[in-house]
C-alpha cells in the first residue's frame, strides 16, 4: 500500500454547520474543491513507487497526472527532486519510468529523438511488454502510452508527429542515477537506408542494467 503525507499545506476544512439547500450546495462545492487542493498536495517519494506491488506502465503514469512542465538545468533532475517539486521535463519522466518499472520486471528502453525546426530533443521510455512508450506529454490524458512497433524508425515517427515536425536521429541510451552519465546504446539516421539500422534485424535484448543502490536525496 502506498504511503502518502497527509500534510496540506496552507488549507483548512470548510465549517460543517451549514443550513438550508443553497447552503448546502455552496458547502458541498466547497467540500469538493478542499479534496482536490488536498489531493493536489499529497507527496510521494520515490521509495513509494519502488513499494507498489501494483505497478505497471499505466500505473506508473498516473502518478503524475498532476505535474508540471518544466526544464531545468541539469540534464536529469534528482528523482527526490523532481517528485518533491511535481515539475520536470521528458528525460526526468522517462529515467524515472525506465529506473522504477526495470525493477518490476518490465523490458525497458530509454529513446531520445531529435527533430528538425525544434531546436530540440524528446526522450520517451519504451515497455516491451506493452508494444508501446511512456511519454511525459500523454500524463494527464486516459490513453497514457502509445503504441509503436519496436524499432527506433517507428518510435521516432510517432514522437516526431506529436510536435509536427520531421525528426533526423534517434538514439537508444541508458542511464544510472548513481554516475548521472547516459550510455548509447544504438543510434538510427532518418536519411539512412532502413535496412541498414542497426536494429533492421531485430531489436536486440534491452541492455542489462546493473542494480544501483536507491538514489540518495538532497536535504
Amino acid at each position: 500500500m502506498i504511503r502518502r503525507s497527509s500534510a496540506l499545506l496552507g488549507f483548512r476544512a470548510p465549517p460543517l454547520h451549514v443550513r438550508g439547500p443553497r447552503a448546502q450546495l455552496a458547502q458541498a462545492a466547497l467540500l469538493i474543491l478542499f479534496t482536490l487542493a488536498a489531493a493536489r498536495t499529497e507527496a510521494f517519494t520515490l521509495a513509494n513507487l519502488l513499494e507498489d506491488n501494483k505497478m505497471n506502465p499505466k500505473r506508473f503514469a498516473g502518478y503524475f497526472e498532476d505535474f508540471d512542465f518544466s526544464v531545468h538545468p541539469f540534464d536529469v533532475q534528482d528523482p527526490e527532486v523532481f517528485l518533491e517539486t511535481r515539475t520536470g521535463d521528458c528525460i526526468d519522466y522517462a529515467v524515472m519510468a525506465d529506473y522504477v518499472l526495470r525493477r518490476d520486471g518490465f523490458a525497458t528502453r530509454l529513446i531520445r529523438v531529435e527533430m528538425v525546426g525544434k531546436n530540440m530533443g524528446h526522450a520517451v521510455c519504451y515497455v516491451t511488454e506493452n508494444h508501446a512508450f511512456l511519454d511525459y506529454n500523454n500524463r494527464k490524458y486516459f490513453s497514457k502510452l502509445t503504441r509503436s512497433g519496436m524499432r527506433l524508425r517507428e518510435i521516432a515517427t510517432l514522437v516526431a508527429d506529436t510536435f509536427n515536425a520531421n525528426w533526423t536521429f534517434a538514439s537508444e541510451f541508458t542511464y544510472n542515477y548513481n554516475d548521472s552519465v547516459k550510455r548509447i546504446v544504438m543510434t538510427v539516421v532518418k536519411t539512412d537506408p532502413p535496412d541498414t539500422d542497426p536494429d533492421a534485424g531485430g531489436v536486440p535484448a534491452p541492455p542489462a542494467h546493473p542494480t544501483p543502490a536507491t538514489p540518495s536525496t538532497h536535504e
